[in-house]
């Protein structure tokens, strides 16, 4: 069953708000969302399979206070009744919504960081395009019949793929010779330029800074993503040599690197994030904390959008110390130690309603 936000708040209403604990899956961002969470005075548990991740031992301010090991991730569910009593709250990234998939996630009845509706929106890139242009950005165009595709173009398969895939293809031979038909895709017309991924977080409940109809939206980092094989095969010739040895470019995401953008492109940059945010609210009540647009920045300093990811993103990574923008909001402000500000915020200021589905 899937199980309404007022339900969720009766949950709510059970828990010690003095003894919250920060949940999520060992994965990601984990690192970071435990690391915020223990400070800003939280406990933390960690979801593995197993066997606690070793890893961890290495990291001893990110490692959880406690691990949760299942044999498989939809156990969770059967463990819904230990974690109440543990005064959970979930903070879903990435990867946990790729594990558990969308649909046992939905059923998951603990408190859970951010608004669960965005699901459906960012799920389905139908959906989320509909978001995304009935906000006002430009975005790809896409083609309905890959018989039509008579340029460059990317196929992408709906869901968190990591870019596993993805694929370039310059014609309908090329697209069938690579399509993986059992899954659902879309295919949108390749743009060249600079690919940058925007972070943001939306608060509903702080009240200064970047205001917006209802709370604020702050930019706390940038990244680029690094794809193997795609960022390094050109060194070893032209595309079309490459075709004729075999070797296909892959975007499987391995990696991120650091960026910031020219300061005379922040007024659109805020003026997109803030776009997206109001037609949220408008289409399912609003997404709620960290999100990132993932865009390509033009040489005609246009910035486009492809892709929408409604939770913080592995990219925030990089920025467990602050970035060179959330430092001038707050030194040392990572992701995962904004959304442990925001659930604290929310908890001392009898808010906890509007943060939490």
């Amino acid at each position: 069953m899937n199980f309404t936000k007022e339900e969720i708040l009766g949950v709510l209403d059970t828990y010690d708000l003095d003894n919250i604990t920060i949940a999520t899956i060992c994965s990601h961002s984990s690192l970071q969302i435990f690391d915020g969470a223990r400070k800003e005075g939280f406990k933390t548990l960690g979801i593995c399979l197993r066997a606690p991740p070793k890893y961890y031992d290495a990291f001893p301010l990110a490692k959880p206070d406690e691990f949760l090991v299942l044999d498989r991730y939809d156990e969770l569910l059967d463990k819904v009744e230990e974690l109440k009593a543990k005064n959970v709250i979930i903070v879903p990234h990435g990867s946990f919504i790729a594990y558990m998939g969308t649909d046992k996630f939905a059923e998951l009845g603990l408190p859970t960081f951010g608004n669960r509706n965005v699901l459906e929106w960012e799920s389905d890139r139908k959906k989320e395009r509909q978001w995304l242009v009935g906000a006002g950005i430009h975005m790809p165009d896409v083609i309905e019949d890959p018989r039509d595709i008579d340029g460059p173009v990317m196929v992408k398969y709906d869901g968190a793929q990591g870019g596993k895939g993805f694929f370039i293809a310059k014609s309908y031979e090329d697209f069938l010779e690579h399509i993986d038909d059992s899954k659902t895709f879309t295919i949108q017309k390749f743009i060249t330029g600079t690919r940058y991924y925007l972070h943001y977080f939306y608060s509903p409940i702080k009240e200064d800074g970047y205001t917006l109809s209802k709370g604020t939206l702050e930019m706390l980092s940038m990244d680029r993503r690094v794809e193997s094989n795609a960022d390094e095969i050109f060194r070893l010739g032209s595309p079309k040599e490459l075709l004729e040895a075999g070797i296909v470019p892959t975007y499987v995401v391995t990696g991120n690197a650091p960026l910031v953008a020219r300061e005379s492109l922040l007024p659109l940059i805020f003026e997109l994030g803030s776009r997206v945010v109001e037609e949220s609210l408008k289409k399912f009540g609003g997404m709620i904390g960290p999100f990132c647009l993932e865009t390509v920045f033009t040489d005609d300093l246009e910035i486009k959008v492809f892709e929408i990811s409604a939770r913080i993103v592995a990219g925030t990574n990089l920025y467990i110390s602050g970035s060179p923008y959330a430092d001038l909001v707050e030194e040392n402000l990572s992701t995962g130690r904004r959304i442990a500000r925001e659930i604290k915020i929310a908890k001392e200021t009898g808010k906890l309603d509007e943060i939490i589905s």
